[in-house]
């Protein structure tokens, strides 16, 4: 079986959460460049990973969560990052087809 990367991951996942936050958008460029936003109460931030940095990310298998280093704009800074990728899932609307009074 071959080990999945982040990149795998990332075409496939709905949702990310990263360093705690959920985030609203997230989307590689055509530069394969990854971008992230969310909110955190009234502030928007924004991370950005290189390809370089999305294929040295690592799977943390105790807190199943990947480590990525690279920039939030907010701070200014880079720095080390937890990324939890999730699919999305929801209910059906559709009720029982049968007829309890049949």
């Amino acid at each position: 079986m071959t080990a999945q990367t982040l990149l795998d991951v990332l075409e496939h996942c709905d949702m990310v959460e990263i360093d705690g936050l959920h985030a609203f958008e997230f989307a590689l460029d055509e530069d394969d460049n990854l971008h992230i936003e969310c909110m955190d109460g009234r502030a928007a931030k924004h991370w950005e990973f290189t390809p370089a940095q999305v294929a040295a990310a690592t799977f943390d298998n105790d807190l199943q969560s990947w480590l990525i280093i690279g920039y939030a704009s907010d701070t200014k800074t880079t720095g080390e990052h937890r990324l939890v990728c999730s699919e999305a899932f929801g209910g059906s609307d559709d009720e029982d087809e049968t007829d309890e009074h049949a």
